[in-house]
């Protein structure tokens, strides 16, 4: 089964949720405005958003577009609109499924988010999706608060022949950083990623102990982290737009990667993640395989939620 194919599968729920109102493309008949914008509302896409898109897809339709096509645009200008402005994509368009390594600056990748989302099993899946384009990496055991965490992240270190700076349990992550930081330039690695912990977000000591692991990483290699990146799990749906927010606020995220998609009928949470906080969606999961994680692109995303034709390029 083909990344595309995976996609549409892992957005079937959210899919549900469009055509349990009645969006679905190949209907004929003119699609009432007030259903798809509850229908959006459902999907998580926000009251907001919800009102843009429905307004722009009437724009468009009255521009004499499909239904399709109008919605489409409209979704497209909400999750990638720079790039909309430059290129219109059209139903049936060609999708290229060879995608170039999404590029990250500096050598040190601080990973956030609360418990349950994913960070260990999303970090190993970054470290086999880096290693595919050469790229030396290792790993960075800072949530010290759960001997499980770091017990989970030395076994992929094993699995996959990547090495892993832990510290005893319940020792400073800081430290935990500063020493795998140090590690890295030493070694000349590549790439090191660092796990952190993830209590409740709305705890202001997990933010200031973040904000600490950060300052103690730029000690040990000037400039660095220069990417932080926040894992989200599609499940929480709008409560993601929260955590967004508090870590953007705490730590500046510089990327987002939205896990479960697969599990979840909010996939529509997208669309204000990019939208209203500006943040880069870097990749998408949906499933439990290593592959399952992919680059984010906007056109593909919003072909399978719609379950638009595409050709292979």
């Amino acid at each position: 089964m083909s990344w595309f194919d995976r996609l549409k599968r892992g957005l079937g729920k959210t899919r549900d949720v469009l055509a349990t109102e009645g969006v679905s493309v190949e209907n004929p008949w003119e699609m009432d405005w007030d259903d798809l914008e509850f229908a959006l509302i459902g999907a998580d896409v926000g009251a907001h958003i919800a009102s843009e898109v429905v307004i722009e897809a009437r724009k468009e339709r009255e521009r004499g577009r499909s239904f399709a096509e109008s919605l489409e645009k409209a979704l497209l200008d909400q999750l990638e609109p720079d790039r909309i402005r430059q290129k219109l994509r059209r139903v049936g368009f060609s999708l290229d499924v060879s995608r170039n390594m999404v590029e990250f600056a500096g050598k040190v990748i601080m990973v956030v988010g609360v418990n349950g989302v994913g960070k260990t099993t999303t970090i190993a899946k970054l470290a086999q999706y880096y290693r595919s384009y050469g790229k030396s990496i290792m790993f960075a055991a800072g949530d010290t608060f759960r001997a499980a965490a770091t017990a989970q992240l030395e076994e992929w270190g094993h699995r996959l022949d990547v090495p892993t700076i832990t510290g005893p349990d319940g020792s400073d992550p800081a430290a935990v950083a500063f020493d795998a930081a140090q590690a890295r330039r030493a070694r000349g690695v590549d790439l090191l990623i660092v796990d952190t912990a993830g209590r409740l977000h709305t705890k202001h000591n997990l933010m200031e102990e973040l904000k600490k692991v950060k300052r103690v990483i730029g000690k040990a290699d000037e400039g660095e982290p220069k990417e932080v990146w926040l894992v989200i799990d599609a499940v929480t749906g709008q409560n993601g737009l929260e955590q967004a927010r508090r870590f953007n606020q705490a730590v500046g995220v510089t990327g987002v990667i939205v896990t479960k998609l697969d599990g979840s009928a909010k996939g529509g949470i997208l669309l204000p993640i990019a939208r209203e906080l500006g943040l880069p969606i870097k990749f998408i999961g949906v499933g439990e395989r290593p592959d399952d994680l992919q680059p984010y692109d906007a056109a593909a995303f919003v072909h399978a939620l719609l379950d638009l034709p595409v050709e292979a390029a």
